[in-house]
């Protein structure tokens, strides 16, 4: 009988916020048909989506710092698995860490290996995953993969070629992302569809269609394919077939009833004695699939800057290229998990290509533009989890997982983004940009911090009034979880004066709480600037657009 007390796994056209380890953990054994992730890569990059100067201070929120260092939580990380013998990452983390020493490499190999361990456990045996990394990370990566997976089932390492050229000073250009491609058990004969290539609307490169140019007399254009193969140490399909041997090193490719069906078919050239030539299958233009996926991927194009495709998230990735992969590698109806699912390109192309599909991030920004500027546009809505509902769920939310309330508290400010580089933030939580400059000053930049403890403290206000000064932000937002009733901190608060924009003043330091924010009232701000593209948003006249 089935155990109706076994955990859910994740359910279908669902969004989830927060870890993907925190969620991955709370599902069932061998739930997952395939997975594809698109992970940060050790780039030492940050990725930023608004851009500019202000004063000398970089004035953009970050998408995510894709920069990993030896710090406390890798220092606890690597301890909690060193001393967990039975943990899939134990023998390989201490081995790395003799290898590597305490390091951000270390750092960021940990962080990846404990939530492959998790991706792993969940997949089918039947299943596949698909990890996407460049060369800065990806021979680490490979390392942590064979330790997990086994090398046995290692199938490819795909390379795709990501743009045409990258100048650079003093070393060959980096055009090339890497994509690593493992089953869960080869054994178990892993879904595998194939596919082929494709150039532009055609199946064949220019160089490949000039294979073609043999025409019948129908008019049809075709090729000729070998009808033998090595066969040095095989005894295999050594036999004469119409008044024809293969050479000592080679056999016939087909067997006996095929080679007569294409002799029947007309598919067989022959030589000027009449017998058939080992070099002479015809394969007809119009009958060809194309060619057939190889591991290097040069017709899948970025995504252009003017392509309505692109939507300004960093490290966004077409569509054509996880359309791909899926196809490749999972059937329909199956369940396709992307755990790091950024813009949601991966769980599009699942949608399209008819197969259930989950997907995760740690972004609240990254689930706003999944649901609002992709799902909607297919008409779907998809459930969303992690993300409060009423102020009950938020107060829970910063009790159980702080970092992810902090961003998405910050998110609900139409135009503010989250500042994901948590730890030694410098007191900024948030950023945001005004559309103008309020009169009198040239910075734009918009801060907050947010703090959740139960009982508000004048002196941490106070450190963020400072923090806005310091930073010379035009204005900035104190958020809190319940309303501040504090008559001495809007005191110190109204000292830091107005801004005006146009007609409008403004408090240049505002608190502002999450209980305001359920009861339908924010904060008295400027139009900002849409953090994802930089055009204009309408000011912050609270109309509860809220992101769930």
């Amino acid at each position: 009988m089935p155990d109706d007390t076994a955990a859910p796994g994740p359910r279908d056209q669902t969004l989830y916020y927060g870890d993907c380890l925190d969620w991955m953990q709370e599902w069932p054994d061998e739930c997952v048909d395939l997975v594809y992730l698109d992970p940060p890569f050790n780039s030492n990059a940050d990725y930023n989506i608004i851009f500019g100067q202000e004063n000398g201070v970089p004035a953009q929120v970050r998408g995510f710092e894709d920069t990993w260092r030896w710090d406390d939580a890798a220092i606890e990380r690597v301890a909690r698995i060193e001393r967990a013998a039975a943990h899939p990452m134990h023998r390989t983390t201490v081995a790395l860490k003799s290898l590597l020493g305490p390091s951000g490499v270390l750092a960021y190999v940990t962080y990846m290996g404990e939530r492959l361990a998790e991706i792993r456990r969940l997949l089918k045996p039947t299943g596949s995953i698909y990890l996407h990394c460049d060369p800065t990370a990806g021979h680490n990566l490979r390392n942590v993969m064979d330790s997990l997976f086994g090398s046995r089932n290692f199938r490819n390492e795909i390379i795709w070629q990501r743009t045409e050229s990258h100048n650079t000073a003093n070393r060959y250009g980096n055009v090339a992302d890497i994509i690593l491609y493992y089953a869960k058990d080869a054994e178990a004969e892993p879904t595998w569809n194939g596919g082929f290539h494709r150039y532009g609307s055609g199946k064949y490169s220019e160089q490949q269609l000039r294979r073609f140019r043999h025409v019948d007399d129908d008019g049809r254009r075709y090729r000729l394919d070998d009808l033998t193969a090595p066969r040095p140490n095989s005894d295999s399909g050594k036999f004469e077939w119409r008044g024809t041997m293969p050479g000592p090193t080679r056999g016939w490719g087909y067997r006996l009833e095929q080679l007569e069906q294409w002799w029947a078919e007309g598919r067989i050239q022959t030589k000027r004695d009449g017998k058939p030539r080992m070099d002479g299958l015809k394969v007809y233009l119009d009958d060809a699939d194309g060619k057939a996926l190889q591991n290097v991927w040069v017709d899948v194009p970025r995504i252009g800057n003017t392509s309505r495709e692109r939507l300004g998230y960093p490290t966004q990735k077409p569509l054509a290229l996880l359309e791909r992969i899926i196809s490749a590698s999972s059937d329909p109806d199956d369940f396709v998990l992307d755990p790091f699912c950024g813009c949601g390109t991966a769980v599009v192309a699942a949608h399209h290509l008819g197969r259930r599909w989950a997907g995760i991030d740690i972004s609240s920004m990254a689930i706003d533009i999944v649901q609002e500027r992709r799902l909607d546009a297919l008409g779907i809505q998809a459930q969303i989890e992690g993300i409060p509902r009423d102020l009950v769920s938020a107060r829970r939310l910063a009790s159980d997982r702080w970092l992810d309330f902090q961003a998405w508290a910050v998110m609900q400010i139409p135009g503010m983004a989250a500042n994901q580089r948590w730890g030694a933030d410098g007191g900024i939580d948030g950023r945001g940009m005004l559309l103008v400059p309020p009169e009198g000053r040239d910075s734009r930049l918009v801060l907050a911090q947010v703090k959740g403890g139960r009982t508000f403290r004048l002196s941490e206000f106070r450190d963020f009034l400072r923090v806005i000064e310091r930073e010379d932000a035009a204005c900035g937002v104190f958020i809190t979880v319940g309303r501040v009733r504090s008559a001495a901190a809007r005191t110190e608060a109204a000292q830091l004066g107005e801004i005006a924009v146009g007609a409008g003043r403004h408090p240049r330091a505002q608190l502002w709480s999450i209980e305001e924010y359920f009861a339908d009232s924010g904060p008295d701000l400027p139009a900002l600037t849409d953090p994802y593209t930089g055009r204009p948003i309408e000011p912050t006249i609270f109309s509860q657009e809220r992101m769930i």
